[in-house]
C-alpha cells in the first residue's frame, strides 16, 4: 500500500516536521509513505487577491496528484472514529490524501475526491492538521493490523 499526503504549505516547521518523520518511520512498517508539501509563487500571489484565487491555485496545483482512491481534509467534511477512519485502508493500494491551503478548497475540488473527512470541528494549523493526520494513518494502520498501539 502507498499512502500520499499532500499539503498547501510554506516551510516546515522543525519541531512538528520531527513528530510527522516520527509517524512516518511508523506507519512504513505498515505502508509506504510520502508526502508533498507545495508551494509556490502562484500560490503566493493567489492567496494576496483572496479567497476564490487562493482556492483555484490550490487545485490547480493538486490536479497532476488527483488519482486512484483520494481523500480532502476539510473542516465541513465527515468526522469519523478511528475504527471508521482505518477502513480508508480497505479501498485500494494507492491512497492520497490532500490539505489544502489557508482558504480551504474549492467545491469543484471536493467533489472530484472519493471523500471529503474532518479531522475535528476545530481549525488547525496545516503542520498540525498533517500531524494530526498522520497520527491518525498510523493509529488506523494499528487497527487493520491488530497492533496494540490503539487501545479502547
Amino acid at each position: 500500500m502507498k499512502i500520499t499526503v499532500y499539503s498547501i504549505e510554506k516551510s516546515p516547521q522543525d519541531s512538528i516536521e520531527s513528530a510527522i518523520e516520527e509517524f512516518a518511520k511508523m506507519i512504513s512498517r505498515f505502508a509506504k509513505i510520502e508526502y508533498i508539501s507545495l508551494f509556490n509563487s502562484k500560490i503566493a500571489s493567489a492567496q494576496s487577491k483572496g479567497a476564490t484565487e487562493a482556492q483555484k491555485s490550490y487545485t490547480q496545483s493538486f490536479e497532476p496528484y488527483i488519482k486512484n482512491y483520494t481523500l480532502a481534509l476539510d473542516k465541513d467534511g465527515e468526522r469519523l472514529d478511528s475504527f471508521e477512519f482505518s477502513k480508508i485502508f480497505d479501498n485500494g493500494a494507492d491512497i492520497r490524501f490532500f490539505i489544502g491551503g489557508a482558504y480551504g478548497f474549492e467545491k469543484q475540488f471536493l467533489n472530484r475526491t472519493q471523500r471529503v473527512i474532518s479531522l475535528s470541528r476545530l481549525t488547525y494549523a496545516h503542520k498540525i492538521a498533517k500531524l494530526v493526520l498522520f497520527e491518525q494513518i498510523y493509529r488506523g494502520l494499528c487497527i487493520k493490523n491488530n497492533h496494540p498501539y490503539h487501545k479502547e
